[in-house]
């Protein structure tokens, strides 16, 4: 890549960096701007395994410009930052000395037969990023978050995610009504009815509920539910985090679906 083809920053003042400020910080960002910051290699690698080309691929004047041409067909345009400008961007405690910018994809329509993850209204970024790792470890590529769920495209998210989100079809802002497209059962977790998860004889492709961290899934969803299944935790806790919950579900259905 020539020298001519990369563009350089050194004002705080400067478009880019503005908008890769409010991508990073502000969780909301994403759906006004329509593109995404994706902050260290890791993630950028990610998108780029998934086929995703980045429209802007942003690097701290310091990293290698060898290890920079690496990423030469990862993005339509390259842009070279000062330091101290690119980790005033950041919101991590070590800032990343590269990311991405990609657009963010167009919302895909609900798939009725797929196997599917369901978030009501989940609060805490980290443990929705932790459920989107473990939807696209056991197969179940389809999430749909209801409107008031933490936003699937945040940073925050997308942290927590470590790059499931370029393995998944993710569907947030949705009413519980459009859950009626889901033409597989729907399958509720509660620490104080329904079967044992152990003992159950699970549907598959079915689609698992997770609610709320503190007041669980709402009344309505519980009530549509097909199935309702207990985890059974010999230890003795009153219940357990909602990721960790739907990690042991989600590996429940994976390893008795057909095929396994």
């Amino acid at each position: 890549m020539s020298s001519d083809e990369i563009s350089h920053v050194s004002s705080r003042d400067n478009p880019l960096l503005k908008e890769l400020r409010k991508l990073a910080h502000d969780p909301a960002a994403y759906r006004k701007s329509g593109r995404v910051w994706l902050e260290g290699d890791h993630l950028c690698r990610a998108a780029q395994e998934r086929g995703v080309r980045a429209a802007i691929a942003v690097f701290a004047a310091s990293f290698p410009a060898s290890a920079r041409d690496e990423w030469a067909e990862a993005a339509a345009r390259t842009v070279v930052v000062e330091d101290a400008l690119l980790a005033g961007v950041s919101g991590l405690e070590s800032p990343a000395p590269m990311g991405f910018v990609v657009d963010l994809p167009a919302r895909p329509a609900i798939v009725s037969d797929a196997p599917t993850v369901v978030l009501d209204r989940l609060q805490d970024a980290g443990n929705v990023g932790s459920i989107l790792r473990s939807a696209a470890a056991f197969g179940f590529r389809q999430v749909v978050a209801i409107k008031g769920t933490a936003a699937l495209w945040s940073s925050k998210v997308l942290r927590a995610g470590m790059g499931a989100h370029f393995g998944l079809r993710l569907i947030e802002g949705v009413d519980a009504d459009a859950l009626e497209a889901l033409d597989v059962p729907w399958i509720a977790t509660s620490s104080h009815r329904g079967e044992w998860l152990h003992r159950s004889v699970l549907p598959y492709p079915c689609a698992w509920l997770m609610g709320h961290e503190g007041r669980g899934l709402s009344e309505a969803l519980e009530a549509r539910a097909a199935h309702h299944v207990r985890i059974a935790q010999p230890g003795g806790e009153e219940s357990l985090n909602v990721a960790a919950a739907a990690a042991i579900c989600l590996h429940a259905s994976a390893v008795t679906a057909p095929g396994s």
